[in-house]
């Protein structure tokens, strides 16, 4: 979620059902929240605004909102401009889901769908899962696994060397790998190739890559997972989840 400078190309408040009548299931859409911590928790889901790293703008704002939620299926949006601080991420508004905190050894699956679109102008942001694991449940988080499934206009991840150390095929879809430090994590980021504007795969399939490839330790507890976008810079840009859906098996 946070972003160091070494190779950049480029977190309760629950809300109830309006009507008695609609079932717990269904939810319709509701005002956006601006506010730089400001969360919503819907069903299993918590929408962040997640600000975190907006005083690195010279100008610009963001507001975050939820369409719809349909048994569990979450549609929301995240609306922002922001200009100024090339290099540096500015937010990072995302959806976490409620999960079982236990060893990533341990997990049989992380099915998710995500379908999603991106319009504005001189966009440069990432759409991308974010996953922390740690040595306890509460903890600092020492690994931090990203999975890009797009890099707009020239974003790039945490790279110790600026270049890719493997072209890998997970979930059947193909990425580049990249590894370097945030502070005391060690952040591994799998970049699609190509944009994939609609995903429906199992994220543990990362996981069990990483532990059979790069020393993952299988020991790790899964603390949380989230999915949105880091934008660096841009105008007008708006990303629309219209269907998004995350368990854990």
């Amino acid at each position: 979620m946070k972003f160091s400078t070494l190779f950049t190309f480029a977190s309760t408040a629950a809300l109830t059902l309006a009507a008695p009548t609609t079932p717990a299931s269904v939810l319709s859409k509701r005002a956006d929240f601006c506010g730089q911590w400001d969360n919503q928790v819907q069903g299993p889901y918590t929408i962040y605004n997640n600000l975190w790293g907006r005083d690195q703008a010279t100008s610009g704002s963001q507001c975050t909102g939820v369409d719809g939620l349909s048994g569990s299926t979450l549609k929301w949006h995240t609306k922002w401009a922001w200009a100024g601080g090339a290099g540096h991420v500015k937010s990072y508004a995302n959806v976490v889901t409620k999960i079982t905190q236990k060893a990533i050894s341990s997990i049989t699956s992380l099915p998710s769908t995500w379908t999603w679109n991106y319009t504005g102008s001189n966009i440069v942001a990432n759409v991308a899962y974010d996953i922390f694991t740690g040595a306890t449940a509460t903890g600092s988080a020492q690994y931090e696994v990203m999975i890009w499934l797009a890099a707009l206009g020239g974003a790039g991840p945490i790279s110790s060397t600026g270049s890719a150390i493997a072209t890998v095929t997970v979930a059947g879809k193909q990425f580049k790998l990249y590894k370097g430090p945030n502070g005391q994590m060690t952040v591994f980021s799998f970049v699609a190739v190509s944009p994939i504007n609609s995903f429906n795969g199992n994220l543990n399939e990362f996981l069990v890559y990483l532990r059979g490839n790069q020393g993952l330790p299988g020991s790790q507890i899964l603390q949380s997972v989230g999915a949105g976008s880091e934008p660096f810079s841009g105008s007008n840009a708006v990303l629309t989840t219209t269907a998004y859906t995350l368990s854990e098996k």
